[in-house]
């Protein structure tokens, strides 16, 4: 079992609390636990948070010698760590711990000098400000999150859900993340690289008017279905089809259309074994290569890579958190 040492500097955030203990707690290998998850701060006792709960935290900053990996959460006041967290971390990076954070707890690990003429990224509000503060690090603005090394870090909120299923997945397995994954109600285990602000493609729907041409085309995905199909279905025009796509859906038809494609072959290379010619055609892709033009673009992964990360037929064994960094 492996141990997560979890930094909580006052004022801390619940939500960035709450996402290890969470996550964390879910994992099971062989039926036991994966992971012990250990609260702790400078002060041990009641700690201030970034709302109006108070949080008791009875260990102390020792915790991290015991840690397999150690996460600092964020922090409303990020741009004054406390010297004893930056102590403690700097220990703990001489023996050799995996380091993370969530949100605005990069800024703690900037300042410990642990990321100097590295990658990492923080909640892209506070992006600039990490450049202008350390111009020596490799600012990465737009990703949910970064690894170098042994050193992690995640943007903002829902971004450290995506980090510690990275974790996990590292330490056990693309199998297991997911099922975690599953167990929580989040979405399986993200690319890093994914940009922090095209998570949902499409906005959300404004209107009704073409809603059943939208369900028939999503019954329809693996044909080469065109604007006059569409039009047809829907009794209009191409023009008006159009107009009114873009009005209830944000973008136009075919880009609706595309996108529901992608969705469709990730959701097959996800939970089928399916070649990739037939992934493709299933979704309406046309050839393999198609599909992996698509994919590329669209995840910054080939179809055969994303299927190793997300595949709910892979099957993971648990490795030492030291030989992930």
């Amino acid at each position: 079992m492996l141990r997560i040492a979890v930094v909580a500097s006052p004022p801390v955030s619940m939500f960035n609390l709450a996402i290890p203990e969470l996550l964390f707690d879910k994992v099971r290998v062989d039926g036991r636990p994966g992971y012990e998850v250990v609260i702790c701060a400078p002060d041990p006792g009641p700690v201030p948070t970034t709302g109006t709960l108070e949080l008791h935290v009875p260990r102390g900053l020792e915790a991290l010698g015991e840690a397999d990996t150690v996460l600092v959460a964020g922090t409303g006041q990020p741009f004054a760590p406390d010297p004893r967290v930056i102590e403690a971390l700097r220990e703990a990076a001489g023996r050799g711990k995996r380091i993370a954070s969530i949100c605005s707890g990069a800024f703690t690990l900037a300042e410990a000098g642990l990321l100097k003429g590295r990658k990492a990224t923080t909640y892209w509000a506070h992006a600039e400000e990490m450049r202008r503060r350390h111009p020596d690090i490799d600012v990465r603005g737009d990703v949910l999150y970064a690894q170098d090394g042994p050193f992690l870090t995640s943007s903002g909120y829902a971004a450290g859900i995506d980090l510690c299923l990275h974790i996990i997945r590292t330490d056990y397995g693309a199998a297991v993340a997911n099922e975690v994954a599953r167990l929580a109600l989040v979405a399986p285990v993200r690319p890093g690289g994914q940009t922090q602000f095209t998570q949902t493609p499409l906005p959300p729907e404004r209107g009704t008017a073409c809603a059943d041409t939208r369900g028939w085309a999503m019954r329809n995905l693996d044909k080469p279905l065109t604007l006059t199909d569409l039009a047809r279905h829907a009794g209009v025009s191409v023009r008006t089809l159009t107009r009114r796509f873009h009005a209830e859906s944000g973008v136009s038809p075919l880009q609706w259309l595309l996108h529901q494609r992608i969705e469709r072959a990730k959701e097959l290379l996800e939970t089928t074994r399916l070649p990739m010619d037939q992934v493709a055609a299933a979704c309406g892709l046309g050839t393999a290569d198609s599909l992996r033009a698509h994919l590329v673009r669209r995840t910054g992964l080939t179809p055969s890579a994303y299927r190793a990360q997300f595949s709910r037929h892979a099957t993971g064994r648990p490795t030492a958190a030291s030989s992930a960094a």
